[in-house]
This record gives structure tokens, C-alpha cells and sequence, in this order.
């Protein structure tokens, strides 16, 4: 049996859970970066303080990209807090304000929701899922990117 969009309906479901689990780690993350963003202290407060806003409206736009796939796929994306506190496998983070704090709970954050892009590659790759594949790759280089540059910035 198929879906709407002609994938298998028991893979779209089982893809549409990991995605919510994913979109719930983004919108933490999201919130997280807000918090450095708006904490931020320190000689490297004005280089970090727009990097972070630059994060952060990124992981806002991932979100949406992220719940119109659920869409498509058949699901129902997660907008509640409740359920992404309950869901995500990234940890609020509170009173951060240093340059390397930030950074590195930035670099924790990112290398979570890198995993789980890995892993949402494999499956979606595994399935056919030529659109979950290339909307997930995407931020698979970005993160790696980021990465690269954050923890250049610890040396």
C-alpha cells in the first residue's frame, strides 16, 4: 500500500516518527541557540552573537522544511513543547553565556541532529525516498561545515 506521494504507507509512518523525533531536536536546539544568542558575554560577544542569530534562523527554517515533509509523507508534524521536550534526545540548556560554553554545547547540539540526519539518509536512501533524501543531505553539509568552523574556534 502506498501513500500520496507513492511510498510505501508503513515505511512514510515509521519515517514520520524519526522525523518528529528529529523535528523535536531541531526546535530544542532552536531554543537553545536563542538562549546563547540572547546570554552571550565576553571579547567574542559581537562575532558570536550574530553567528548564533545566523543558527538560529537557520534551525527555524529547517523546522519548517522539516514538518511540510511529515506533511507530505502522510504524518502530522509535532507543535507542541511538551512533546518536543518529551521527544528530543538534545537537553534545554539554560544560563549559558560563555564564548567556549556556547560553543560547545552548540557543537554537543549540532552533532546530534547530525546523527540523526545520517540516520534519516539511510532509511529514506533504503526506501526510495529521493525527496526525505535530498531535503535531509542538505543540512547534513551544513552541519559538517558548521562544525568544522565551531571547533575551530575552541583551538
Amino acid at each position: 500500500m502506498s501513500n500520496q506521494i507513492g511510498l510505501n504507507a508503513d515505511y512514510a509512518k515509521q519515517m514520520n516518527e524519526k522525523l518528529n523525533v528529529y523535528l523535536s531536536n531541531v526546535q530544542i536546539s532552536y531554543m537553545n541557540v536563542r538562549g546563547f544568542h540572547w546570554n552571550i558575554v565576553g571579547k567574542q560577544f559581537y562575532q558570536l552573537h550574530e553567528k548564533f542569530e545566523e543558527v538560529y534562523n537557520g534551525l527555524n527554517e529547517m523546522a519548517d522544511e522539516i514538518a511540510e515533509r511529515i506533511l507530505m509523507l502522510g504524518g502530522t508534524p509535532v507543535h507542541a513543547f511538551s512533546k518536543y521536550i518529551q521527544m528530543a534526545t538534545i537537553k534545554e540548556k539554560e544560563n549559558v553565556s560563555t564564548a567556549d560554553a556556547t560553543v560547545k554545547e552548540l557543537i554537543s547540539d549540532t552533532m546530534v541532529l547530525l546523527n540523526n540526519e545520517r540516520e534519516l539518509v539511510e532509511l529514506a536512501a533504503d526506501n526510495g525516498d529521493e525527496g526525505t533524501v535530498g531535503l535531509i543531505s542538505g543540512y547534513v553539509e551544513q552541519h559538517e561545515k558548521m562544525l568544522w568552523m565551531l571547533n575551530a574556534t575552541l583551538k
